[in-house]
C-alpha cells in the first residue's frame, strides 16, 4: 500500500471522509519544530490532502498530514475547511514547476511539491472541488497553467472517454439495426418469391393434369 492509500485509510476513512487528492510537499522556507512528541527532533514527511465528507451536505476540507521519521503511521495536523481557502498561487503559469502557495483566512504556506506533475494533478482536483462544493467565496487561482484552469484535463479526459464509448455503442446499435432491417427485407423477399414459385408450380401442375385428362379422352 502506497503512502496516499495508507493516509486515506488511516486518517480519513475512520471519520467517514473520502480523500480526493494529496500532494507530498516540503516548505520553501524551512520551519523548525523544536521538539517532537517523543522529546527529540527529527525529520518528517508532509502531505497536503483534500477530502470530503460522505455525510450530506458534503463538506470539503484541506488537511496537513505528517509522517515522522521511524514511524509507519500518519498524524493529522492542521485542517482548514475549503471555505477558508482564499488564494491558490501556482507561481509560474508558463512552465511546469513544483512550487505553490496556499493562502487561508488565518494562515499562509509556501510549498514545493515532490514533482511538478504531482502538483498539477492536485491543482486540477482542487480546482474542480472548489467549483463543485463552493457556491460563493471561491478561492482565487493565480499564476496557474491553462491546463489546470481550462477545464480539469483529467476529469475531461475521463468524460471524453465515456462520451466516445457511448457514441461508438450507439453507432454499433444503429449499424446492427440497419443490418437487421436489411435481413428482414431479404427474408420477406425470399418469402414472397417462394410463395410465387409455389403458386406457379401449382398452376403448371394443374395444366399438366388437364392436358393428361384431355389426352385420355381423345384416346
Amino acid at each position: 500500500m502506497n503512502a496516499k492509500s495508507a493516509i486515506s485509510k488511516e486518517i480519513f476513512a475512520p471519520h467517514d471522509e473520502r480523500m480526493l487528492g494529496a500532494v507530498q510537499v516540503k516548505r520553501r522556507t524551512k520551519k523548525k519544530i523544536p521538539f517532537l512528541a517523543t522529546g527529540g527532533q527529527g525529520e518528517y514527511l508532509t502531505y497536503i490532502c483534500l477530502s470530503v465528507t460522505n455525510k450530506k451536505p458534503a463538506q470539503a476540507s484541506i488537511t496537513k498530514v505528517k509522517q515522522f521519521e521511524g514511524s509507519t503511521s500518519f498524524v493529522r495536523r492542521t485542517q482548514w475547511m475549503l471555505e477558508q481557502l482564499r488564494q491558490v498561487n501556482g507561481i509560474d503559469p508558463n512552465r511546469d514547476s513544483p512550487e505553490f502557495d496556499l493562502l487561508f483566512e488565518n494562515a499562509f504556506d509556501q510549498w514545493v511539491a515532490n514533482t511538478a506533475s504531482e502538483k498539477c494533478t492536485f491543482f486540477q482536483v482542487l480546482h474542480h472541488t472548489c467549483q463543485r462544493y463552493l457556491t460563493d467565496k471561491k478561492p482565487e487561482f493565480i499564476n496557474c497553467q491553462s491546463k489546470i484552469m481550462g477545464g480539469n484535463s483529467i476529469l475531461h479526459s475521463a468524460a471524453d472517454s465515456v462520451t466516445s464509448a457511448v457514441q461508438k455503442a450507439s453507432q454499433a446499435l444503429n449499424e446492427r439495426g440497419e443490418r437487421l432491417g436489411r435481413a428482414e427485407e431479404k427474408t420477406e423477399e425470399l418469402k414472397n418469391s417462394a410463395q410465387q414459385f409455389a403458386e406457379t408450380a401449382h398452376k403448371v401442375r394443374f395444366q399438366q393434369d388437364k392436358v393428361r385428362h384431355l389426352a385420355v379422352i381423345v384416346c
